[in-house]
C-alpha cells in the first residue's frame, strides 16, 4: 500500500527526511532575510540585509544539508583534519646485513567514538583511532609490525602487499587473542597505495567496527631510474615531495543500529567534517590524495571533484596514470588509488568534493577544499 507520508519511515528515509527538513528550513530562513550567495564559493557566505555574516560560506553549501553541531575531537582522541597529514613512519634501524628496518607498534583498543555530533559508536580501533594510523614505508625496506591486542575479541592485521603465508594476518597466521602479541615481518613491496585491516571473523563486523587503515609504500627512486623524478615526488621527505600537498583519505561508513545498513558516511570517520572545516589548499602547489574505500554494507563508494579534473593511479602501483583527466572514480571495498591534481588555474574559493551517491553525500560524505594563495 502506498504511504501518504512524503518520506519513507524506514531508517534511511527517515534520516534523509530530517536532513531535507533542516536544509529546507535553512533555505527558507535565507530567503526571508534576503541573504545572498558569495560569488566565489559553492553556496557562498550567507549575509543579512545589513551585510552582517550569519553563517560561514561552507556551512550553507549543498543546501545547508549537513549535520548540526560539532564533534569533540579531543574526546575522540583524533582529529580528521590532522589525519590528512599524520603519516606514521615508525622507527628506523639497521639490520646486520646493512638493510634498513622500519618498526611500527600497533595496538587494538575498544573505544567509543563520536562519528557525528552527539552520535556515539562502539568502535574497535587500531591505536585508538578510526581509521587506524597511516603506515608509511619505502620500497625494499624490511618492515616489522609489533601487534598487541588490548581489546575484547581476537584480532589480526592483514596487509594488502606481498608476504609469506604465515604473515597473512588471518586465523591461524597472525590472529591473536586479548592480551597477546604477534610480530609481522616482511619486505615492503610493491610500492603503492595499500591497505591493512582485521581479518578475524565475522569479517564484516571487524572491518565495519573500525579496524582498517592506509598502508603506503613509497617507490625507491634508485629502483626506477627511467622515472626517478616521478618516484622522488612520492618519496616522503624528498625535495621533490615537499612541494606536494599530500593527504590520506579513507572513505568509511557506520551502521549505528547494526542491521546491515549504514546511517552515516564520511571521509576519515566524522560525518561532514570537511564541509564544516574546509581543507586549506595552496593554489600553486599540486595535490596528491591517497584514497581508499573501506565502506561496509554498500557495494561501491566514489569520489567526485567539483570544477576540476585529476589523474588517477589505481592501487598506486604505477608511476604513470591509469586514468587521465577524470573528475569521478568509483571504488569497491578495499580498492584504493592515488589522485593528483592542481588548482593553479583556478581563482581562490571553496571547491566541493563528495561521493556521487547522493545519499552518501547527504548523510555525511561531503567536503570542501578552501583554495588560497600561498600561505606565508
Amino acid at each position: 500500500m502506498r504511504s501518504w507520508l512524503p518520506f519513507d519511515l524506514r531508517r534511511r528515509g527517515f534520516l534523509g527526511a530530517g536532513l531535507i527538513a533542516a536544509g529546507g528550513a535553512a533555505l527558507s530562513a535565507r530567503a526571508a532575510l534576503g541573504q545572498a550567495s558569495h560569488p566565489t564559493g559553492h553556496g557562498g557566505g550567507a549575509t543579512s540585509a545589513t551585510t552582517e555574516p550569519l553563517v560561514p560560506a561552507h556551512r550553507v553549501a549543498h543546501g545547508a544539508m549537513i549535520t548540526v553541531g560539532d564533534v569533540d575531537d579531543a574526546r575522540n582522541g583524533f582529529d580528521p583534519t590532522a589525519m590528512l597529514t599524520d603519516w606514521y613512519i615508525g622507527e628506523i634501524s639497521t639490520l646486520p646485513d646493512g638493510r634498513r628496518l622500519r618498526t611500527f607498534e600497533v595496538f587494538v583498543e575498544d573505544k567509543e567514538i563520536e562519528i557525528a555530533p552527539g552520535v556515539m559508536f562502539p568502535a574497535w580501533t587500531y591505536n585508538g583511532r578510526v581509521p587506524g594510523p597511516a603506515l608509511r614505508a619505502v620500497e625494499g625496506e624490511r618492515l616489522r609490525i609489533v601487534f598487541r591486542n588490548y581489546g575484547s575479541h581476537p584480532h589480526t592485521m592483514h596487509f594488502h602487499g606481498i608476504h609469506s603465508a604465515r604473515m597473512d594476518g588471518v586465523p591461524g597466521a597472525g590472529q591473536i587473542n586479548p592480551g597477546e602479541e604477534f610480530v609481522y615481518e616482511f619486505d615492503a613491496k610493491p610500492f603503492g597505495c595499500h591497505l591493512y585491516h582485521c581479518h578475524a571473523f565475522p569479517l564484516a563486523r571487524h572491518i565495519h567496527k573500525g579496524m582498517y587503515g592506509l598502508f603506503i609504500i613509497d617507490p625507491d627512486p634508485e629502483l626506477h631510474p627511467d622515472m626517478a623524478d616521478v618516484a622522488s615526488s612520492r618519496l616522503i621527505g624528498s625535495a621533490e615531495n615537499v612541494r606536494w600537498q599530500e593527504m590520506a583519505m579513507v572513505m568509511n561508513a557506520f551502521d549505528t543500529t547494526f542491521d546491515g545498513e549504514n546511517e552515516f558516511y564520511a571521509v576519515n570517520t566524522v560525518a561532514h567534517c570537511f564541509a564544516k572545516k574546509p581543507i586549506r589548499v595552496e593554489r600553486h602547489r599540486p595535490v596528491r590524495i591517497y584514497l581508499a574505500n573501506v565502506t561496509e554494507f554498500d557495494p561501491i563508494n566514489s569520489f567526485h571533484l567539483h570544477a576540476n579534473f585529476f589523474d588517477y593511479y589505481n592501487q598506486g602501483t604505477t608511476l604513470t596514470p591509469t586514468l587521465k583527466t577524470v573528475d569521478l572514480i568509483t571504488q569497491c571495498q578495499a580498492e584504493r588509488g592515488i589522485l593528483e591534481f592542481t588548482f593553479a588555474d583556478h581563482e581562490p574559493g571553496l571547491y566541493m568534493f563528495h561521493a556521487h551517491q547522493s545519499e552518501f553525500a547527504e548523510l555525511g560524505w561531503m567536503g570542501m577544499f578552501d583554495v588560497v594563495e600561498a600561505v606565508s
